[in-house]
């Protein structure tokens, strides 16, 4: 059943699609925003030709003015360690960039990527598919119609995850067409959004995907990035109690990040941050060793530990899994706690 928008709702989807076009991409301006000194990053601002800077404004109200060991400016501002090449680290951690159907990757035998958006609202600096070839994954309407088939004759697929890039740059109308061809397949049961959007721009949680996303068959889960409490306020939290209301799943995954929610205190204000407004926590991913974001890396040793301070101060269901993401493997390798005891 589509449920009909109100005229005067659906302009609150060109709210966020304002917000969007309002994000700060030369980091000067974001320094000046934060009243930071920008003759102290002048060799920083220059990691932008290595991967362009996009930060909207409501997640950088949510930074401190002033500060520049903000953990959410550092997890977006250029550095100057980006051009550091480290053996070790790739282009391609997750071996992705080699999938043979354009936009989809199919990496665990039951689930299946859609990559339906190249763009994110957001360029997190140590986003792992930050040399990923969105240029050759942008389909057009027959290649989404072969897309789609491809998912029809796999039987075995009974989830489908929209990732990206981030899936919610794609407008309303869009998402609804395409998860209406999706649920008229018998053998798909749910869908699943991988999205930082509603984190970094909460007004993109609109009337109409809400209705696209949870009136239909398929039971909705959205997974959202969120890797500091300081991330999460008011604004976010009345967002996704609509979601919580219409009966999406949230869980949250995030990224273990050298100097910015590395150790037990960070993360357990996060956890509990998450649970206060409705959202479980799922994964803590160790960084994927992607090429420009060494500086965010921790020894394996240090995750661990992390996690077996958790589990002595939290409840188990807000200790997230501790994972790794290796390319050509079916699911995510949990971290072994018994290696260092």
């Amino acid at each position: 059943m589509t449920q009909i928008i109100p005229k005067k709702l659906m302009a609150v989807e060109s709210n966020w699609q304002k917000e969007l076009a309002m994000c700060f991409s030369d980091p000067v301006s974001l320094l000046n925003y934060l009243e930071l000194p920008v003759e102290c990053y002048k060799e920083d601002v220059k990691a932008r030709q290595l991967f362009p800077m996009r930060v909207p404004r409501p997640f950088a109200a949510k930074m401190k003015k002033g500060d520049p060991l903000d953990p959410l400016f550092l997890q977006v501002f250029t550095s100057q360690r980006e051009f550091q090449s480290t053996p070790g680290f790739s282009t391609d951690p997750l071996q992705e960039q080699n999938n043979q159907q354009p936009g989809i990757l199919h990496k665990y035998q039951n689930r299946l990527l859609l990559l339906v958006r190249g763009g994110c609202a957001v360029n997190c600096r140590y986003c792992f598919r930050r040399h990923f070839p969105y240029s050759d994954n942008h389909l057009n309407k027959q290649e989404w119609q072969q897309a789609l088939e491809y998912i029809a004759c796999n039987p075995q697929i009974d989830e489908v995850i929209y990732s990206g890039g981030d899936p919610l740059m794609a407008k309303d109308d869009f998402l609804a067409w395409l998860t209406t061809e999706i649920e008229n397949m018998s053998h798909v049961k749910r869908l699943r959004i991988h999205t930082r959007l509603p984190v970094v721009i909460p007004s993109r949680i609109t009337p109409e995907l809400i209705s696209w996303f949870t009136q239909s068959r398929l039971k909705p889960v959205m997974v959202l990035h969120i890797n500091h409490a300081n991330e999460i306020d008011e604004t976010l939290a009345a967002s996704l109690r609509k979601l919580k209301q219409a009966g999406v799943t949230l869980l949250n995954q995030a990224v273990l990040l050298k100097g910015i929610n590395d150790s037990a205190d960070k993360q357990v204000a996060l956890n509990e941050a998450l649970f206060e407004i409705g959202v479980m926590p799922y994964y803590l991913h160790v960084l994927d060793k992607v090429q420009g974001a060494e500086h965010f890396d921790l020894p394996e040793v240090n995750a661990i530990n992390l996690i077996k301070e958790l589990i002595k101060r939290q409840p188990g269901y807000l200790v997230p899994k501790l994972v790794r993401e290796i390319g050509g493997q079916p699911g995510k390798t949990p971290l072994d706690l018994q290696l260092h005891p």
